[in-house]
């Protein structure tokens, strides 16, 4: 018990999605939408000669850019979603796509190195959110872009107390959902400057969003229970339908320095 509790924590994230990885590749509800149609206006116009997609996942941000950019880096701490996503690229014939193996809070890349950064659905997993941002904001070039694009935190606290609880039961390398004052301290701190926000919904179905995770059966009846005894103002927030589905508060930060 000691082992794990000493575990690094992008480790014990690596492992729990390791089982996963073609789960991401293959999931509809990631390689859809239109904060996905965003990343490619931005980089149509941009053009760049290097992207990086940090925390890839299963490299759904990767595919999109890889037609505007001379290069696609995707980076995760998971080797084998970088394996999904390398044999998924040379399935596509997306020749520039490769794989680097890193957690963002460290990042094997010198100063200066891209000309876009692009994060979508990864930031609740880090470690630590502050140091993943300055890296971040390291590897970018003085006139690059960056999109950071995640699920959010309740500004009310017991909206939040519910939707932090409901997310570890479901996924236990969930870290934290920031809410959108939380990201914007942490943009400060890094040295972004923050240009806009797009506020979406991300429509959930209950049944794919626990599978995918490959939720405990235990935790799925606790989060259904967390659901329906939950005050009103949480299920209005969140929407929840009687089969458990509901929408998550989304943003995309477009950022430059």
């Amino acid at each position: 018990m000691l082992a794990t509790m000493r575990k690094p924590r992008h480790d014990f994230t690596a492992e729990q999605y390791a089982p996963r990885a073609n789960d991401y590749v293959a999931s509809a509800v990631h390689s859809m939408g239109e904060d996905l149609e965003q990343i490619e206006a931005e980089l149509g116009a941009l053009r760049p000669a290097r992207v990086l997609d940090l925390g890839c996942g299963g490299g759904h941000v990767s595919y999109r850019a890889a037609p505007y950019a001379g290069e696609v880096v995707a980076c995760d701490v998971t080797p084998s979603m970088l394996a999904a996503v390398a044999a998924t690229a040379a399935e596509r014939g997306l020749a520039n796509i490769r794989v680097e193996h890193a957690a963002a809070e460290s990042l094997p890349f010198p100063d200066a190195s891209f000309d876009a950064v692009l994060s979508r659905y990864s930031a609740h997993h880090w470690q630590n959110l502050d140091a993943g941002l300055r890296e971040a904001r390291r590897v970018l070039k003085p006139a690059g872009r960056a999109l950071f694009i995640d699920t959010l935190g309740a500004a009310d606290v017991v909206v939040d107390c519910y939707l932090q609880a409901i997310e570890v039961l479901r996924d236990a390398s969930h870290a934290r959902n920031y809410t959108i004052a939380e990201w914007a301290g942490a943009f400060a701190r890094a040295g972004f400057v923050l240009e806009g926000i797009t506020l979406r919904k991300l429509p959930i179905d209950f049944a794919d969003w626990v599978a995918r995770a490959r939720t405990p059966a235990v935790h799925v009846a606790a989060i259904r229970s967390l659901q329906e005894s939950a005050p009103a103002i949480v299920r209005q927030h969140l929407g929840v339908a009687a089969d458990g589905s509901f929408a998550h508060d989304a943003a995309t930060f477009a950022m430059r320095v």
